[in-house]
């Protein structure tokens, strides 16, 4: 659990010199500290949380994999963003996903309909809350944003999550220490990549 997470989090490292070498969004030595700060506290929070258990080699290579293609998927968002407007990007982008996750249930057989009603409320809320407004926020951010800060700030969303389950009455579930230490680490990181933003940018 804790070498997936870390290994599928680990996409500033790849976007941060990609953008950096290819984009022309030049960073600096403080934001290159604050990528690895951010990764570092991604680490504390999810180590201390659940441990370090052996994953199989085939479980290493998939949550790899799918740190190349957030990394990629940022990079190529950040790169089209610069011309087309959020409503068409977001458009290709669902249609495509909504398209592939229905083949890939075609082909494994999972069950697309006769679902109970409480599974097709939950599906929709999520469908409405974070994509077409979280993602959506995220896929015009793209558009005004460093490749490498919007990759670093994707490292704070188990922070929202802490706050939002403390938060609501129906769950209130108290963060541990090592989430505390840990997010605590991540906003230092975010920090640090998002300073000097236009001296890099102009550089």
């Amino acid at each position: 659990m804790a070498s997936s997470v870390i290994l599928v989090t680990a996409h500033p490292v790849l976007v941060g010199p990609i953008s950096h070498f290819f984009l022309k969004e030049r960073l600096s030595y403080i934001n290159s500290i604050g990528i690895a700060i951010s990764i570092l506290g991604v680490g504390i929070l999810v180590v201390g949380n659940y441990g370090l258990s052996t994953m199989t080699l085939e479980g290493n290579i998939l949550a790899m994999l799918g740190g190349i293609a957030a990394g990629f998927y940022i990079l190529g968002g950040r790169k089209i963003r610069k011309t087309v407007s959020v409503a068409s990007y977001a458009t290709v982008v669902y249609g495509v996903g909504t398209i592939a996750l229905f083949i890939i249930c075609l082909f494994f057989s999972a069950p697309v309909h006769g679902l109970s009603l409480r599974d097709y409320e939950i599906i929709l809320l999520m469908a409405v809350t974070a994509g077409i407004f979280g993602h959506t926020l995220y896929n015009w951010s793209l558009g005004h944003v460093r490749a490498s800060l919007a990759s670093v700030v994707l490292l704070g969303e188990p922070l929202g999550s802490t706050l939002l389950a403390f938060a609501l009455p129906w769950i209130h579930q108290i963060p541990s220490q090592y989430t505390v230490v840990g997010g605590g680490i991540i906003l230092t990181g975010i920090y640090l990549t998002a300073r000097n933003t236009s001296k890099t940018n102009a550089s």
